[in-house]
């Protein structure tokens, strides 16, 4: 007898797409060798357009969204993983051109899925989720360019967003000072808490002087809005300073020169989370065990059911979620 889930279902009509929660039958999953009961799942930027349906990032409906989910093997053809193995995705294309986590269940390629470290319940997991684990890529990327504790300031921008959250909360366990942009004044104790010795007005950095270098400021910074921001960030670093560059929610277009990177040396790194090599994959959910101060998550997080997420995709967009915003399944 089949078996059947909940899951929120796109739909696409005369350019237009639509949500509903539906029930659905386990026939309807797509193809793969693990079969995931789903527990939670998270609310990222790139679901914000998904569920709003720009960017074309989803080609053939009707589709399951959800770029990323934590739960228990249910079945496996592989040998890699055993029903009631603790599992998580993140990346891989999942919720967009294959079904992804706004479900109770996912079935996946067992390549795609990392074990959980015994320490991150599923449910935290999803606090760190994409956006999470896009931050201590960052991190590890401006260590192996030479940042250290002692440098300097690093600035992190949209800094009460996922990424921003979690990279201010690793960076100020791990003894850097860090400095959190953001627009948002109601944010900055929560950004305090999280451990920003200190807060500048996104207005600072958004509004570049026009000049290829400006006073040295930071040995480096993790960047997630692009466009103005990131032209301000590159003409502030210190010599030989680093910008690891994971978003766009300032703008896609990056208008500067090449003089701070051939006066002082000053690294651009492309962040991209989706195609992450495996190995990569297991050292950064080892260090996030390591390295995130998981009693700090429950500052960051806000539960919610498939149902809340049409209208917090809107939110998102805007700027206007603070921390991580999981969603239970199962509600």
């Amino acid at each position: 007898m089949s078996k059947t889930f909940k899951a929120l279902l796109l739909q696409e009509s005369g350019g237009k797409v639509t949500a509903s929660t539906e029930t659905l039958d386990d026939a309807r999953l797509p193809a793969g060798d693990v079969t995931v009961a789903v527990s939670h799942s998270t609310l990222n930027y790139k679901d914000g357009l998904i569920l709003n349906g720009l960017g074309r990032l989803v080609r053939n409906y009707p589709h399951v969204p959800g770029i990323d989910f934590a739960g228990t093997v249910e079945s496996s053809e592989s040998a890699a993983f055993a029903p009631g193995d603790k599992v998580v995705l993140t990346g891989w294309r999942v919720g967009e051109v294959q079904w992804g986590g706004y479900a109770q269940r996912a079935r996946v390629k067992a390549d795609w899925l990392v074990p959980l470290p015994s320490n991150i319940s599923p449910a935290r997991a999803m606090v760190i989720g994409t956006a999470g684990f896009t931050a201590m890529m960052s991190v590890i990327a401006l260590e192996a360019h030479g940042l250290v504790p002692t440098g300097g300031d690093v600035a992190i921008t949209g800094a009460a967003g996922g990424v921003g959250s979690v990279a201010t909360a690793i960076l100020a366990k791990l003894g850097y000072r860090v400095v959190a942009s953001t627009g948002r004044a109601e944010t900055h104790d929560y950004l305090k808490k999280l451990g920003a010795a200190e807060i500048i007005d996104r207005g600072v950095l958004a509004a570049p002087s026009g000049k290829p270098l400006d006073a040295e400021r930071w040995a480096g910074a993790v960047d997630s809005v692009g466009g103005a921001t990131l032209t301000s960030l590159l003409a502030q670093m210190k010599y030989r300073g680093t910008v690891a560059a994971c978003g766009l929610a300032g703008g896609n277009e990056l208008k500067t020169t090449v003089i701070p990177f051939l006066l002082r040396g000053v690294k651009l790194i492309g962040i991209d989370s989706v195609m992450c090599p495996m190995t990569e994959r297991r050292q950064i959910w080892r260090r996030l065990s390591e390295d995130l101060p998981l009693d700090r998550l429950d500052d960051m997080t806000n539960t919610v059911a498939l149902g809340d997420l049409p209208r917090l995709a809107g939110e998102i967009l805007k700027g206007g979620v603070r921390g991580r915003i999981v969603v239970d399944v199962n509600r």
